[in-house]
């Protein structure tokens, strides 16, 4: 069998592997460690690469990132391998529903998001893991021992991974995107972002490659997280702004700030923005900068 065109050598025994779509919803990059057992980070690459990989490679284990659809997308497809998760992933991941109720708040927004998002894509239901890693513990293989590094805000259980040797850090949802930032689910949380990218950005990495963009050197890597991390001003800011005149929760969500009504299921698009919006609220509520009366936010 030939090379795989999708492997991109990053150090000794692992290769940034690059998904469908340049790594868009709903796919993700993901990552391959081999030598005596080989390990693939995340099940978003598609199930045709996954195929590819496992029949050249024969994948052991599948190790999960965090339990967001396009990172376990393909999970299915590796079942009777070992499966690795954080500690932190909740049991709901057996039950789409209940995951969906994670994801949305209520059930009724979860059948909604079932439907579009979990039957729309082909996302089965997970296993409960084989084994757990948490903060601070070493996963991989022999050849390549990665750190745990646990950065909520994005999910609960979100994880970025640093080879200590190679200062190669894999910063999976930490992604550099142009969107900025996503923190669209109850259970994330802005200030937690913030404070797991500063721990990510702290550590002495030489190369940094997230799962949803190209690697990066050290001087471009930086570059990437000081843009980044000002996203979240700019996100701010639009909803600030939106405030001048007053409007209702409702009204906010409707202007679609974050995704410019470019999503094709409005509705599943209302239950994210109004995650981002409300988020941004607080935080302005918080600072003195806007006040809900009557029902409707205005700047102070």
């Amino acid at each position: 069998m030939g090379p795989i065109d999708n492997l991109v050598p990053l150090i000794d025994n692992l290769f940034w592997v690059e998904a469908p779509g340049k790594g868009k919803f709903p796919f993700c990059n993901g990552f391959l460690l081999t030598g005596k057992e080989t390990v693939l980070i995340d099940a978003g690459i598609g199930g045709d690469l996954i195929k590819k990989i496992d029949a050249h490679y024969k994948i052991d284990s599948l190790i999960i990132s965090h339990s967001h659809p396009d990172h376990i997308m393909f999970w299915h497809l590796l079942s009777d391998r070992r499966i690795i998760m954080p500690k932190e992933t909740p049991d709901v991941i057996c039950d789409l529903t209940m995951l969906g109720k994670r994801f949305t708040g209520t059930l009724e927004k979860a059948e909604r998001w079932k439907k579009r998002i979990a039957d729309g894509f082909g996302l089965k239901a997970m296993r409960l893991p084989d084994e757990r890693y948490a903060e601070g513990e070493h996963v991989g293989n022999d050849e390549v021992k990665l750190r745990a590094i646990h950065a909520p805000g994005h999910l609960n259980d979100h994880y970025c991974f640093f080879h200590q040797d190679s200062g190669l850090l894999l910063s999976t949802d930490i992604d550099f995107d142009s969107f900025g930032p996503w923190y669209g689910n109850p259970e994330c949380s802005i200030d937690l972002f913030k404070k797991s990218i500063q721990k990510v950005r702290s550590l002495p990495f030489r190369t940094v490659c997230s799962s949803h963009k190209p690697p990066l050197d050290r001087k471009n890597g930086e570059e990437a997280f000081a843009k980044y991390t000002a996203l979240f001003d700019r996100q701010k800011e639009k909803v600030y702004n939106l405030c001048q005149q007053p409007r209702t929760l409702h009204q906010l969500i409707k202007t679609s700030p974050f995704y410019r009504d470019l999503m094709p299921d409005k509705q599943v698009q209302d239950i994210f923005e109004e995650q981002l919006i409300r988020k941004n609220l607080d935080l302005l509520e918080a600072a003195g900068s806007i006040k809900l009366e009557n029902g409707q936010y205005r700047q102070v």
